[in-house]
């Protein structure tokens, strides 16, 4: 049992030593200038644009939920009137940055993770080095750039679409005044709150695409490794999106 814990142990070390260096060969190979323009805009449609459907709806349902839950809550209170900027609140501070980021993960990052699987198994990552060209550089620091931009800009819109479906549920709840659901949101929400969570998916980004890359290269030589890359670059991605929102929700909402 003890050999079995310390294998697990040091092959936990060895994955984190993995992705360290992964990111700082990335981050190298950004500043260095590698990042191809091209296809750092093609994989920004991918991330960016091609989620935000889903995205959207995703935050519009949640900020309706919660609205209603908040309508109950604050009427209970007497305190009806702030049900919106409870919704805001909320919604800036923890559930945009962490739903767009689980959103991105499933849609973006286990397609990124598949396709360099693949690449991996036809061995075009390896006719890539016979090319002198870093596979790093090539195909990772794209990525790595595109998450880094549109997970931010998703989240803000997600901000925006989920306080506007809470306010869909304002409009047919009778528990609340439609009136009073944008009136105490700009005297209350600051403005810290929202960077907030934009700061947050700056970080949920990084975690996404170094993870989902990371899957991809080391990915067994076989079809259903694929798969198995697949997998593990979603869960792998939740579970440090849940760790960096715990690290960084005290730094950050300290006040």
């Amino acid at each position: 049992m003890l050999q079995a814990i310390g294998r697990k142990i040091i092959a936990f070390f060895g994955f984190l030593g993995q992705i360290s260096l992964l990111h700082l060969e990335t981050v190298r190979g950004i500043f260095r200038g590698k990042a191809e323009y091209r296809s750092t805009m093609d994989q920004m449609a991918r991330i960016g644009v091609e989620s935000l459907p889903i995205a959207g709806v995703t935050m519009a349902l949640s900020g309706a939920v919660l609205s209603y839950h908040g309508a109950i809550e604050t009427g209970q209170w007497g305190v009806d009137q702030y049900a919106g900027w409870l919704v805001a609140e909320m919604m800036c501070r923890e559930l945009s940055p962490i739903l767009v980021a689980f959103v991105v993960a499933a849609r973006a990052g286990s397609a990124m993770a598949a396709e360099l699987g693949t690449m991996k198994v036809t061995e075009q990552i390896d006719a890539l080095r016979a090319l002198a060209t870093s596979p790093v550089d090539y195909l990772v620091a794209p990525r790595y750039l595109a998450c880094l931009v549109m997970v931010p800009i998703l989240v803000f819109l997600g901000d925006v679409i989920g306080v506007t479906g809470g306010y869909a549920t304002a409009l047919i709840e009778p528990q609340m005044n439609a009136g009073d659901y944008f009136a105490y949101i700009p005297g209350h929400l600051k403005f810290v709150t929202v960077l907030g969570g934009v700061a947050k998916a700056v970080v949920f980004g990084m975690i996404i695409a170094v993870i989902s890359c990371h899957q991809g290269l080391t990915c067994g030589m076989a079809s259903e490794e694929v798969g198995r890359a697949t997998t593990k670059s979603v869960v792998y991605c939740i579970m440090l999106v849940y760790l960096a929102d715990l690290l960084l929700a005290p730094i950050l909402f300290s006040g």
